[in-house]
């Protein structure tokens, strides 16, 4: 059975305890943790698209103990903790110091409470989120190996998984792509976070069952954790809460279930709702899922 889960950001709070709290009271049992929700002195916006290269040198045995301790109170469970950043800036030192961070985010993930640290693939652009077209170069491709190899067997040392997202506007844009990340690294810590609403290039929404069925069949039995948003056009990466788009959820949820995954489903990219309308997001997702499979 999977559960529904939340990113931490999606609240807006003076404290941690307060997010904690307002989470807990949603009904929400676990969380994905992005440390710009425990790490106060670096704007919301900034941990979003920057990741490690403004939160990294914060990470600590103290943050970990500290944040694990506030979401336990609100028997929060954490699915995975965010280690995000650009794996392929064109600056190398700025690669090199936030792999190092990395390295520190998975050696300290039991310390959080889990045991999956999510990344993101990167893109040529100084925004990691961004596109561009340098992110199909072979230099990328080769820089992105030499990052992810180098984390996955950090991860492999401490018994973490490490759950990349193909993203659209990313070198990994693709389940394509993704299922050729895994093969060529070759390291049984290198996963998959599923955010179907990320994978539809242009012309793929009008044949939506055949392009997730796809994707599912070439990295479904990989996953082990999964976004929940939508989006309204292709050719780009969804930016829509669950329910305000075009993705077929019932289709997505069953897709999920068929693959065996059995973890968290986290919502995300909910500013558009009113704080009152969260619920319904949240509901809108339990009601897609096939009978049964959702906690």
């Amino acid at each position: 059975m999977a559960q529904i889960g939340v990113m931490t950001t999606e609240f807006d709070n003076e404290t941690f305890e307060g997010t904690v709290e307002e989470i807990a009271r949603h009904g929400i049992g676990c969380v994905q943790l992005q440390l710009g929700s425990v790490i106060r002195g670096v704007r919301k916006e900034d941990a979003l698209l920057r990741g490690l290269d403004v939160l990294g040198e914060h990470v600590s045995v103290e943050l970990a103990t500290y944040s694990r301790s506030a979401l336990s109170a609100g028997n929060l469970v954490v699915a995975a903790v965010d280690g995000t950043y650009n794996m392929v800036h064109r600056d190398p030192g700025r690669r090199a110091r936030n792999l190092d961070h990395l390295v520190g985010v998975i050696e300290l993930a039991p310390a959080f409470g889990t045991d999956i640290v999510t990344l993101c693939t990167g893109s040529r652009d100084d925004i990691m989120w961004h596109r561009s077209d340098a992110n199909q170069s072979p230099d990328a491709w080769r820089e992105l190996i030499v990052q992810i190899e180098t984390a996955a067997h950090a991860a492999e040392r401490v018994g973490v998984t490490l759950a990349f997202e193909p993203e659209h506007n990313n070198v990994v844009d693709s389940a394509q792509q993704a299922r050729r990340l895994m093969d060529e690294v070759g390291s049984p810590a290198l996963k998959v976070l599923m955010d179907g609403a990320n994978l539809f290039h242009r012309g793929d929404l009008g044949r939506m069952q055949d392009h997730l069925a796809e994707a599912f069949a070439l990295v479904g039995s990989d996953v082990v954790l999964a976004h929940a948003k939508d989006l309204d056009h292709d050719g780009d990466a969804g930016g829509r809460a669950a329910g305000r788009g075009v993705m077929d959820y019932k289709l997505y949820l069953s897709e999920l279930r068929s693959s065996g995954f059995d973890g968290a489903i986290v919502l995300h990219q909910l500013a558009e709702l009113a704080p009152n309308h969260l619920d319904v997001a949240f509901q809108f997702v339990r009601d897609q899922a096939p009978a049964g499979y959702l906690d």
